[in-house]
């Protein structure tokens, strides 16, 4: 019996019947995905698969606190269940206390479409996108361009079900699209890349024109020494730099001092104003086309997740409000552990509060400046101040007197994203937008152009 044959909605019925544990909480993921890839301006592959993810967390009270088993399998049928569920609770018997200890979350209301079938994406999601990617090509080769990249289409429907009464279900869909163009000799190269639910608002010939324009700033080459420049940060680098920030705002690390967030001489920098822009970064499950769970998935505990808030109603939050620390992600158990309110950690994130310029008008009003593209191998260099270290790629194009006038090298950076809030004079627009580096994990983001007087190029870097 394979596991499609299995309801989703009973595997997790099934499997809360057979736990003998205190507690226990399984989560069904079904997850379906359709992909294209392309190079040199021709199709080269295409696929679908399907798959299912399991996961069983059990808990064991005793008398030094509750202990916590997690156990996770692919494609489980309802003949396996039970060597799994037993699996967890041994895990579970056999593990000291839990530190992030709680009760389970009760009260939440059953999601209404618990019981009904998994969504599925399908190669169906790309009927209007691949011909329009076709005629695309088309002009690419027409144009002396070659195009090479890959669109990925990822639905999950997930399936949370608890011993104490949850029965919650979200249907998550995941859109990407990255699109390199190139010169024939490959010395030029330009990117561009968005994230999409549903492949409906992306148009090929759109990005082909943009990557045309790049390649051709890119017929005049200037050489640059390492330095701080004015730079014009595109919206998917600005995302890149705050997911990372974002990651890096633990409460409990912060109130511990260990972060770019503690306060000397103890407790956090909530309520600390970072800079003068008046923007604000915020996550919220319900922003439009920017959907995720509105409760708590946490397949394993560690970091800012905890296997005991599964469930957990997540809401609107302000990590940074008109410039100020608003707040730092937190579990149940670290929120009572310093005193901050409790702020899961949310799967989208956006700034606001900027202008509504754009980036060419941006570009448009930059005397001489650096105008990049996107960043690559972002790695942390120093947590207390959140050194950041990384590469330019696919294009860093000089701005002189408003207008672009050629690409200059390469460069590796080093800077904070939290410094960079407090050094920005100028936001544009907020625009949903693709992070380059980080879209293997965090693809909804929503972020503005930022115009930063003194960007530090730290070394020239010989990439393309």
């Amino acid at each position: 019996m394979s596991a499609s044959t299995n309801k989703p909605h009973e595997i997790v019925e099934r499997a809360l019947e057979l736990s003998r544990a205190d507690g226990c909480v399984v989560i069904a993921d079904e997850h379906s995905t359709a992909n294209l890839r392309w190079a040199g301006n021709a199709l080269t592959t295409n696929g679908v698969t399907r798959g299912r993810t399991l996961t069983i967390v059990a808990t064991v009270d005793g008398r030094e606190g509750t202990a916590s088993g997690v156990v996770s399998r692919s494609a489980v049928t309802m003949e396996e269940l039970e060597p799994l569920v037993r699996a967890a609770e041994a895990a579970a018997r056999g593990a000291g206390p839990a530190e992030d200890a709680q009760p389970l979350v009760t009260g939440v209301p059953v999601s209404p479409d618990f019981t009904d079938a998994p969504a599925e994406t399908s190669s169906a999601v790309f009927a209007d996108f691949a011909p329009a990617l076709g005629e695309a090509f088309a002009r690419a080769r027409a144009g002396g361009r070659e195009l090479y990249g890959f669109a990925n289409h990822e639905l999950v429907s997930t399936y949370l079900g608890t011993s104490t009464g949850l029965r919650l279900r979200h249907d998550q869909p995941t859109g990407t699209l990255e699109l390199n163009a190139k010169s024939p000799d490959r010395t030029r190269s330009a990117w561009a890349g968005r994230s999409t639910r549903d492949f409906k608002d992306v148009d090929p010939a759109a990005l082909d024109a943009e990557l045309a324009v790049r390649l051709g700033w890119a017929e005049r080459r200037v050489e640059l020494p390492a330095g701080r420049y004015e730079t014009l940060l595109p919206p998917t680098a600005v995302a890149d730099l705050l997911i990372y920030q974002l990651w890096s705002a633990s409460g409990r690390d912060a109130a511990e001092g260990r972060t770019v967030f503690s306060k000397p001489g103890g407790g956090t920098r909530v309520g600390e104003r970072l800079g003068e822009l008046p923007l604000t970064l915020r996550s919220d499950p319900h922003e439009p086309g920017l959907e995720t769970p509105p409760f708590v998935v946490a397949h394993s505990s560690g970091g800012d997740l905890s296997v005991f808030d599964n469930g957990l109603p997540v809401a609107a939050t302000d990590w940074i409000r008109e410039g100020k620390l608003a707040h730092l992600t937190t579990t149940r158990h670290s929120a009572a552990l310093t005193g901050l309110p409790v702020a899961p950690a949310i799967g989208n994130l956006v700034l606001d509060g900027g202008t509504d310029r754009s980036l060419e008008e941006m570009v448009a009003g930059t005397e001489r400046g650096l105008l990049l593209t996107c960043l690559w191998y972002i790695r942390e260099v120093d947590p207390a101040t959140l050194l950041l270290t990384g590469l330019t790629r696919d294009g860093v194009y000089l701005v002189e007197n408003g207008e672009v006038t050629g690409e200059v090298n390469n460069f590796r950076f080093n800077e904070s994203p939290v410094d960079l809030l407090g050094r920005a004079t100028e936001a544009g627009r907020t625009e949903k937008t693709l992070p380059r580096e980080w879209s293997d994990w965090f693809t909804r983001a929503a972020m503005p152009a930022l115009r930063v007087p003194d960007f530090n190029m730290s070394s020239v870097s010989q990439g393309v």
